[in-house]
């Protein structure tokens, strides 16, 4: 029988190429988001990809029951073998502005949901006897603050731990997680919408270009497969090297200034 990947945030954007790539390997798929109307042309698209069956699941997974309720539904269609965690929001509030609401409305589904979703698929993937492979989206924001992204960073930062943590408990049984961190990627999200001015602040790199969805697919297809079954609770940071520091600053002092032609008084 075919592999069974489930895929959240499957409606659009870097989910929706992810469930792409797992069709055109022959996989059944369960697509799910929170926008019904936005998953049966994602599911067409994956039938002509080549999967091997797909079933779509409108589901709020920033409800509490909305994560077991998914893989509920997803493991009566037949074993899970790999969750990808893609959906998530990531509103711009001001740090003076936000409230408990906002707060709690990004972690409930940028964190809460990811790892409650993984917790549903090992028990029942422990009671069946079998690995499994899961995948969480995370984001270079985890690693560095920017202006009106307080909750979406912390929730991305805590989801790199919960990876760990959850990879550390779970290897045990033959279970697997792991992160795929993007760069800024052109997705064009109605959920998540950027001006093009914020765009172009983040979004340089040493490789000089904008992420693709795609560029993050074939990252979590690879992760999640064979030739990565000895890793776990790493996070794979997929971002043109952004990551690496600060590409657009300028050089801090001239080279060969009085000082530094001084032999000895070099600091490093």
């Amino acid at each position: 029988m075919s592999r069974h990947a489930v895929i959240t945030g499957a409606g659009s954007g870097i989910g929706r190429q992810v469930a792409a790539r797992f069709a055109g390997l022959g996989y059944r798929l369960t697509l799910a988001d929170i926008d019904a109307a936005a998953l049966p042309s994602a599911a067409e698209d994956c039938r002509a990809a080549g999967a091997a069956e797909v079933l779509t699941v409108a589901a709020d997974l920033a409800s509490p029951d909305g994560p077991e309720s998914l893989i509920a539904e997803a493991w009566a269609a037949g074993p899970v073998d790999v969750l990808v965690n893609s959906a998530g929001i990531y509103p711009a509030t001001p740090i003076l502005s936000l409230d408990a609401r906002t707060w709690d409305a990004v972690q409930n589904l940028n964190t809460r949901a990811p790892v409650l979703a993984t917790v549903a698929l090992a028990k029942r993937a422990i009671e069946a006897g079998r690995g499994a492979s899961v995948i969480n989206i995370s984001s270079g924001a985890a690693l560095r603050a920017r202006p009106g992204a307080a909750p979406y960073s912390t929730s991305k930062a805590a989801l790199e731990m919960a990876t760990r943590a959850s990879a550390l408990e779970l290897g045990q049984h033959g279970i697997r997680v792991n992160a795929v961190a993007p760069g800024f990627v052109t997705v064009n999200s109605s959920a998540n919408p950027v001006t093009e001015e914020y765009a172009a602040a983040v979004s340089g790199n040493p490789l000089g270009r904008r992420g693709e969805p795609d560029d993050i697919a074939r990252a979590v297809v690879w992760l999640s497969g064979e030739e990565a079954e000895w890793i776990t609770g790493e996070t794979l940071r997929v971002d043109g090297g952004s990551s690496t520091g600060a590409i657009n600053l300028p050089l801090h002092w001239p080279a060969g200034t009085a000082v530094q032609g001084k032999k000895g008084n070099h600091e490093g």
